[in-house]
């Protein structure tokens, strides 16, 4: 009896605290349908009758499909790049030895450690010499050194491969390239999958370095043309459709996690049990 209401108490505080983590995104979507007097005015949890022009706000403003288009782009190569140049160095850190190994490790744990905005001064200096100011590879390319997906990487496929896997392959001829790809990947999916949410998210909120970098309007992704709502004198005075853009906003973030969810605790919780 004692045990049953323990568990009805721990499931009534579990559902609560899940209303707490899903009201902003209520709030969001309720907001997204108001007009902007409306939500400066009052509280409501009701949905409003203002959507419709909320978006003809946004659309006559802002061209929303090329900013989501922008950061699609952007995000997608970003997030591409980082798992595979990170499972294929945490595949080398994790099973070659070489001089320097342990050395190169621990200087990655250290940028780990150090915000990327203490960079930003001279990494814009670097573009600005090189001339890609105004161009999304200052955006893409850099995912490529991801210190902290390669850490997570290397522990997990340390945690899920043993190093016998790997001799068969070798005896019969196979490049180490080969092994990687037919072999290593396929158990390191979890956790690239795991990592690979994070980095979208990531890239598609990423706000500053775009901000920085991209002087053509057409060129902004959709962070940055957010942002730009401030200064559009119709949307100023309604935070209505600042709610919708932020709304289209989130959508892509949905659907990456519901294609990756099921790989989140079969990732974080490779190598906690072993036979």
């Amino acid at each position: 009896m004692a045990y049953q209401i323990k568990k009805t108490i721990l499931y009534i505080l579990l559902v609560v605290l899940a209303g707490i983590c899903l009201l902003p995104f209520a709030l969001m979507i309720v907001n997204s349908t108001r007009s902007g007097n409306e939500i400066m005015t009052s509280f409501s949890l009701l949905p409003g009758s203002s959507l419709a022009s909320n978006w003809k706000i946004v659309t006559d403003n802002l061209n929303i499909a090329r900013g989501f288009g922008n950061s699609l782009f952007v995000a997608i190569c970003s997030t591409l790049l980082t798992a595979y140049f990170s499972a294929l160095t945490a595949y080398g850190f994790a099973f070659f030895k070489f001089r320097g190994n342990k050395i190169i490790f621990t200087a990655i744990l250290i940028f780990m450690m150090i915000p990327s905005q203490l960079g930003m001064l001279g990494f814009y200096d670097l573009m600005t010499k090189m001339g890609l100011i105004d161009s999304y590879i200052p955006l893409i390319v850099p995912s490529i050194a991801s210190p902290a997906t390669v850490f997570f990487l290397r522990q997990y496929v340390v945690s899920v491969m043993p190093k016998s896997l790997l001799e068969a392959p070798r005896i019969d001829g196979a490049s180490e390239f080969y092994i990687f790809h037919k072999i290593v990947i396929p158990l390191m999916a979890p956790g690239i999958a795991t990592m690979s949410i994070g980095a979208f998210i990531g890239s598609w909120n990423n706000y500053l370095m775009p901000l920085i970098l991209l002087n053509s309007s057409e060129k902004w992704t959709l962070p940055v043309m957010v942002a730009s709502l401030n200064s559009v004198k119709d949307i100023a005075s309604n935070v209505g459709a600042t709610y919708v853009t932020v709304a289209i906003s989130v959508v892509p973030i949905m659907i990456m996690f519901c294609f990756c969810s099921r790989y989140i605790i079969s990732g974080i919780s490779a190598g906690s049990v072993k036979e």
